[in-house]
């Protein structure tokens, strides 16, 4: 009988090593796959919203405005659904559920101070915003401010939301409003 030779230990290992190393990044993939996203699902209890400074917020232009803004929001490949709002809920406010931060949208507040005659707006399907910067580097939700409408309307989103809830909004809200000249003073 001959004698078998076993491959010297530096071979065992270089053809050991690659399959193992296989087998490990394949088990991390499906235990990710598995466990979802780090992110928590998004709240859906009553959202206590404070009052603020809504002058406008009881009058028909926002009235119209909460009415047809009654589904979901689309969010990347996702929806947001309508989050309720805790008594006593001031007028003028919508909310979405989303993580981390809800979306919020607020209508009939007052004119934004940051708007000026050099503010930069973004148009989104015929609106006009204005972005309100909150002075963190990283921030966890965007602000934006539809400033060419009859009323004022404050929509805060996560940013991880996507551009989804401002479009849907956007559109809304150009059907719904009626365009005006942005007052910057």
């Amino acid at each position: 009988m001959p004698a078998s030779t076993r491959p010297p230990l530096p071979v065992l290992i270089a053809i050991a090593l690659p399959v193992l190393l296989a087998v490990v990044v394949a088990g991390i993939g499906i235990t990710a796959r598995f466990a979802g996203p780090d992110t928590p699902p998004p709240d859906t209890t009553p959202l206590a919203t404070p009052p603020v400074d809504a002058p406008d917020a009881a009058g028909p232009e926002c009235t119209s405005l909460l009415a047809n803004l009654d589904g979901d929001l689309p969010s990347g490949d996702a929806t947001l659904p309508v989050r309720a709002l805790a008594d006593p809920a001031p007028d003028g406010v919508r909310a979405w559920a989303a993580a981390p931060r809800p979306v919020v949208l607020r209508c009939g507040l007052p004119r934004p101070r940051e708007l000026t005659p050099t503010s930069a707006l973004l148009e989104i399907d015929g609106v006009q915003w204005l972005q309100l910067d909150d002075g963190v580097p990283e921030p966890v939700v965007a602000t934006y401010v539809a400033v060419d409408r009859p009323v004022y309307v404050v929509l805060t989103t996560p940013v991880d939301a996507g551009s989804g809830p401002l479009q849907a909004v956007s559109d809304v809200v150009r059907d719904t409003l009626s365009a005006t000249p942005v007052a910057v003073r």
